[in-house]
């Protein structure tokens, strides 16, 4: 891993350990310490509706150790990289912390992604497993595996949560826990050699705001402070039910403060297998779920669900809001439909998060997205050329902290331009910062759309649509959209003679292997583009015309 991942510079690794920011050993080690010390108390609840399965917390340490005995029977080991491609299932949580335990480093991608996503992810990290469910959504994966396995040499192993079939290149979990179970016979599994808390502990993906989707190499130790300081920061406690409701492979429901900082507390973690208010509101009021995270265009859904089917939500005290700006209009009405305060949260993978605190009242909570978690976070507001902005004005964002990474996993040329000189990472949002030091956000330089809480790469998209046989020219915008945030829209010039319908379009991406949220909500064919004067598409007319 050393020849892709940028460590900190040794200053700022001698202060952020000093100043007690990076402590403690390896995330397995803490769940060892967390079972040690909550037991019996229940740590996590999944399952299909209507038929929960629990876990304690020494019950999924002890299944955390049966799995790591199977994957290791296999040749799995310290520094290999598996890719997770689970959706909110007991195993997710049961094979990330048993290649935690293992010193494998998970590579955690979202139910979404299919073939050109898995395929460049997989060789990016040169993993050597992949990990799926048999079906998810009406969606079966080991189809998938067996187009990812012939495409990318590197991959020796598909793990398969449910059934693996009839192919001996898949290999069932159920089947390697047992396995491991029998082998280690009641002792405990650990790393055959020592797991470094300062190295690499899990790979997320970035928002692939420009092209395809970056690898971010997150630490043991700074990401168990991003999970922990959450947690303080957001008052949970043991009493606390946190529900899982968006992809747990998101940075946000994993650890901010996510599943990872409800485990640090003894809190009781709830897996939802969808977010819909059907499925989430049952779990609520079933489970006496206290905190949960969503999406703006999610929370939309809820309030308006809610509305109408007077859900019990008696036990949700917070409800955090995050992955695009929240709309004040919407943040208003959170507290009186829901019964939860509304937390707002700005961040990213890459490292720095903003939140708005308990104690600032619904007006701030509701008109700002939240200031920074750390002391040791520091930020910068500059204009174009880098220099900073008066007081309250607009520009970009840069950031450097304690867990905000100093560059993207094998990617030395887009770093160059990513990050500065002096280590601040250049965000591509645009924020102004207020008084009381709260930052709001008001756009972003990058051509990214934010699609219910997913980064659509505009530039990613485009070259897919030029691939069509009919379509010469093609841009793509964000559109105004109440229910997603941001819509798709494609704006295509044809060749003479050739028509193409939205239903083609999706078609056609899908079969290219896209993920879905990557796919355009609309369709638009004009017989030429707008250009700028130096004769690139205009795409500021592109969205004052359609957007």
């Amino acid at each position: 891993m050393g020849e892709g991942f940028v460590p900190w510079p040794a200053e700022f690794a001698d202060r952020y350990r000093e100043a007690g920011y990076w402590e403690g050993g390896p995330l397995a080690d803490r769940l060892r310490d967390w079972a040690q010390r909550y037991g019996a108390a229940t740590a996590l609840v999944g399952g299909p509706p209507g038929a929960p399965v629990r876990r304690s917390y020494a019950e999924l340490d002890e299944a955390v150790d049966d799995l790591a005995a199977g994957l290791a029977g296999l040749g799995l080991g310290a520094g290999d990289r598996v890719v997770l491609h689970l959706p909110n299932r007991i195993e997710f949580v049961t094979l990330l912390f048993a290649l935690l335990r293992l010193g494998a480093i998970p590579v955690l991608t979202l139910p979404a992604h299919r073939r050109v996503e898995i395929e460049h992810l997989a060789r990016l990290s040169g993993a050597v497993a992949y990990a799926i469910p048999d079906r998810h959504e009406g969606f079966d994966h080991r189809v998938l595996a067996g187009e990812i396995v012939a495409a990318v040499p590197s991959i020796r192993h598909v793990l398969v949560a449910g059934d693996a079939g009839a192919s001996t290149a898949f290999t069932g979990l159920a089947g390697l826990a047992a396995a491991g179970a029998a082998a280690r016979g009641g002792r405990p599994v650990t790393s055959p050699e020592p797991v470094d808390p300062a190295g690499v502990a899990v790979l997320l993906i970035s928002g692939g705001t420009t092209g395809k989707p970056k690898l971010i190499a997150r630490t043991h130790w700074d990401y168990a402070y991003n999970a922990a300081a959450s947690a303080r920061l957001c008052g949970l406690s043991g009493s606390d039910v946190y529900l899982v409701a968006l992809p747990a492979a998101h940075n946000f429901p994993l650890a901010c403060p996510g599943l990872l900082g409800a485990f640090g507390v003894g809190a009781t973690v709830v897996l939802a297998c969808a977010p819909s208010p059907e499925i989430a509101f049952e779990l609520i009021a079933r489970e006496r779920v206290t905190v949960t995270a969503l999406v703006p265009a999610l929370a939309r859904i809820w309030v308006t669900a809610a509305g109408w089917e007077g859900p019990d939500t008696t036990s949700l005290r917070l409800l955090q809001v995050g992955g695009a700006k929240l709309d004040e209009a919407l943040a208003r009405q959170i507290r009186p439909v829901l019964g939860a305060a509304v937390q707002q949260v700005f961040g990213m993978a890459e490292g720095l998060l903003n939140y708005t605190r308990l104690d600032d009242g619904d007006e701030l909570a509701c008109t700002s997205q939240g200031r920074p978690l750390a002391a040791a976070d520091e930020i910068r507001v500059v204009d174009e050329d880098g220099l900073d902005v008066p007081a309250g004005a607009t520009g970009e964002l840069w950031t450097r902290g304690p867990y905000t990474i100093r560059g993207y996993y094998r990617a030395a040329e887009h770093n160059a331009t990513a990050f500065t000189p002096d280590g601040y990472y250049r965000t591509g949002d645009l924020v102004r910062r207020t008084a009381e030091g709260n930052l709001v956000v008001e756009g972003r330089i990058k051509d990214v759309i934010n699609r219910s809480g997913e980064n659509v790469s505009a530039t990613e998209l485009e070259e897919h649509l030029l691939a069509h046989r009919a379509i010469v020219q093609a841009a793509v915008i964000a559109a105004a959209d109440e229910q997603l945030g941001e819509s798709v829209r494609a704006v295509v010039v044809l060749g003479a003679g050739e028509s193409i319908k939205l239903k083609n379009v999706k078609t056609y991406l899908r079969e290219r292997g896209l993920a879905r949220f990557m796919l355009p909500d609309l369709l638009t064919v004009v017989d030429e583009l707008p250009l700028t004067a130096i004769g690139k598409i205009d795409k500021r007319e592109l969205r004052r015309r359609f957007g």
